[in-house]
């Protein structure tokens, strides 16, 4: 957490609510921008540690379950979220 203070320099500022002249924006801006690597970085780092073999065994009983349990669907969805997207367009 404290890499993460240092990092975004958030002091004094509590929220977004409460920026409310350009500067203090602007430096809320520009100090995401320059976390942005930074936070990549630890992103990057958490997922190189990652034992896939072990994650997927992790998660094998979940998937089971559900494949016994559940019922298939007739569709992904993915033509019903098309029609969404189509509506929002218009």
């Amino acid at each position: 957490m404290n890499f993460l203070c240092d990092v975004l320099d958030v002091s004094g500022t509590t929220d977004n609510g409460t920026m409310d002249d350009r500067e203090t924006m602007r430096r809320w801006v520009e100090t995401w921008k320059s976390a942005g690597p930074e936070l990549e970085a630890v992103r990057r780092k958490e997922i190189e540690k990652i034992n896939v073999l072990e994650s997927l065994a992790a998660l094998e009983g979940a998937f089971n379950y559900a494949t016994r349990t559940l019922p298939p669907r007739d569709s992904s969805g993915l033509v019903e979220m098309q029609k969404w997207f189509s509506k929002l367009r218009r």
